[in-house]
């Protein structure tokens, strides 16, 4: 790769620029009074304690051998403005932007979402720089998992339509992060996004299904958990 065009490429870290350098020291009394931290941490241990699309999610990760620790894989940031998260696959990091998430709703899609990409780091080995496919599929099956397309979060959108509507909200978010993260043109992320849309569309592990809604997605961990269950007895 063409030295050059490698460091201006920065994978979307100018969004997350405490990925860099932080105002305040980790664990500090400013960071403590003067960020939402505090609440982004609050937040977060709901989210995990609570939410059928992250207990899922988590239980599944952990069954890869892939174990998720709240104090080493979430780190709670201060990001760009139109970003509420991330994943830093060198880390293994999943980044919450403590100054754009103020609702536990919102917190609990962008654990979920994150958890996505994870999950996928730990049982596809994604080549997440280097292969735009192995990124889009990711960001496929996180829009299309995740409950950001949900009929009540379009609809606070503003946005309508019901032939395939779910599918254009995959597609169209998932291009929008890969267009956040990569400096490519929009018609060569689009035409990206075709090549793999089919197949990462239909991939729902570890769901088994899309959980269009909270209950869809209690149903889908508690088969999880009777499968867990039935595989620890043999």
């Amino acid at each position: 790769m063409d030295q050059t065009k490698e460091q201006d490429e920065d994978y979307g870290y100018n969004l997350f620029p405490e990925r860099k350098k932080s105002k305040y020291k980790k664990g500090s009394i400013g960071e403590s009074l003067f960020t939402f931290n505090h609440k982004c941490h609050i937040m977060l241990q709901f989210a995990i304690q609570t939410s059928p699309y992250a207990k899922l999610l988590l239980g599944a990760m952990r069954n890869s051998g892939c174990t998720v620790y709240e104090g080493r894989h979430f780190s709670c940031e201060d990001c760009d403005g139109t970003v509420s998260g991330g994943f830093d696959a060198t880390t293994s990091q999943i980044v919450l932007c403590q100054n754009n998430i103020r609702q536990q709703a919102h917190m609990n899609r962008v654990v979920t979402h994150e958890l996505i990409h994870a999950f996928d780091h730990c049982r596809a080995h994604v080549n997440w720089f280097n292969n735009l496919k192995h990124l889009a599929c990711s960001e496929i099956r996180a829009a299309n998992l995740s409950g950001d397309c949900s009929f009540i979060n379009e609809l606070s959108r503003l946005n309508f339509g019901l032939n395939q509507h779910h599918q254009e909200c995959v597609r169209s978010r998932a291009l929008r992060s890969i267009l956040a993260v990569r400096n490519i043109s929009r018609e060569k992320a689009e035409k990206v996004v075709d090549e793999v849309f089919d197949s990462c569309f239909h991939d729902h592990a570890p769901f088994g299904r899309i959980p269009h809604s909270k209950k869809d997605a209690k149903f889908a961990y508690r088969e999880f958990e009777s499968r867990d269950r039935y595989y620890g007895n043999l």
